[in-house]
């Protein structure tokens, strides 16, 4: 009896053991089955919108061009209009000081110079019979046979006579040297640059026929926009190269700026001193003026969105491994929707350039570029 109830309880026991055994296993199927319904969310980063800093933009790489140029240039005219009858040199020409350049008639110039030194015998002869005149007038004061009255005319027309010397003579050397200027001479020692007129050409005083390069030091000629004459200015050293002479690169250095700019081109000239320049850089060869590494600091320019500003300092949300880090910056002048960057950024710095106001330090973000 007592092993009939034994067995009985058993059984109950395995059929419990066996029952939970299978509610168990049905509810995990369940539950798995639940779950894989529901999706697991990744972590969700915001997308911003950078840009790249450019080393192109540090404006270390400009050029211009440029033409040898002497620092003294002379523009030669003659003194007095006239027609030009000879030329003696051609463009090229080395001319020594005094040499004669130019040529104008001068029949007219010689004939009113022969009038002056008419004049100048006429008024002569006229001196010569004052002073005779007053000589015998004076022994006839001294006899009491004129006169004081008498004896101050004659002195006065010796005087008058004397100042018509004098008259007729600075006329006569006005006239000579009217004739010397028909001749067009250089006055310092150089070559021919350019010739503006010709033989037969009728020109007035003043007019510039001639351009003479003295000789000394030679410079070079470059046109420069507005916004890069503080660059120039504080390039300490500056690189020059020639089209013709390519194994020659030498230093320069900035001499003149203009004050004002070209009317037609709104570019200011610019002369660059060269420094021991060789024999072989001649007048009119085309030159490349570069300014030398490391003259000045980098320049970039950034939208002004991108300006991130707490207090009085500007500064850039600059991303590395889309990881945001505040850089504070020193700003220049803005146009145009830019702003320069004088400090604080390096080329190939990538930095966001908008929505600046919605991001946080350190915090972890995905560029426009990268895959979702």
């Amino acid at each position: 009896m007592f092993n009939m109830r034994l067995n009985l309880n058993r059984k109950k026991y395995y059929y419990v053991l066996g029952a939970l055994t299978a509610g168990c296993l049905l509810a995990g199927v369940m539950a798995k089955t639940h779950f894989a319904k529901i999706p697991i969310k990744p972590e969700s980063f915001p997308v911003v919108r950078t840009q790249l800093i450019q080393a192109a933009n540090t404006g270390q790489g400009y050029t211009y061009a440029g033409e040898v140029r002497g620092r003294y240039e002379s523009k030669l005219a003659f003194q007095v209009t006239g027609k030009i009858i000879k030329r003696n040199v051609q463009l090229g020409s080395i001319v020594n000081a005094g040499d004669v350049l130019m040529q104008m008639d001068a029949k007219d110039i010689q004939q009113t110079v022969s009038s002056h030194s008419a004049q100048v015998s006429s008024a002569q002869s006229q001196l010569r019979l004052a002073e005779i005149n007053l000589s015998r007038y004076r022994q006839l004061l001294d006899s009491g046979a004129i006169s004081h009255a008498q004896y101050d005319q004659y002195v006065n027309a010796y005087d008058a006579a004397a100042a018509a010397v004098q008259q007729a003579a600075a006329q006569y050397t006005h006239g000579a040297n009217q004739l010397d200027y028909t001749l067009l001479t250089a006055d310092q020692s150089g070559v021919v640059s350019a010739i503006t007129a010709e033989a037969g050409q009728v020109v007035s005083a003043g007019q510039a026929v001639i351009t003479v390069v003295q000789d000394g030091e030679q410079e070079i000629e470059i046109n420069v926009p507005e916004n890069r004459l503080e660059e120039l200015k504080a390039a300490g050293q500056l690189h020059i190269t020639f089209w013709a002479l390519p194994n020659i690169t030498l230093n320069g250095k900035v001499r003149e700026i203009a004050p004002m700019a070209e009317p037609t081109t709104r570019t200011f000239k610019v002369r660059v001193s060269l420094l021991n320049a060789p024999s072989t850089v001649k007048l009119g060869m085309t030159a490349t003026v570069a300014l030398a590494g490391g003259a000045a600091p980098p320049v970039f320019s950034i939208p002004l969105s991108a300006l991130y500003q707490t207090g009085d300092t500007p500064a850039v949300w600059v991303v590395n491994d889309n990881i945001l880090t505040l850089r504070p910056i020193q700003t220049g002048p803005f146009s145009n929707g830019t702003i320069q960057v004088l400090a604080g950024l390096q080329p190939g710095d990538r930095i966001v350039s908008a929505g600046v106001h919605k991001l946080t330090e350190g915090q972890r973000v995905k560029t426009a570029g990268d895959a979702l």
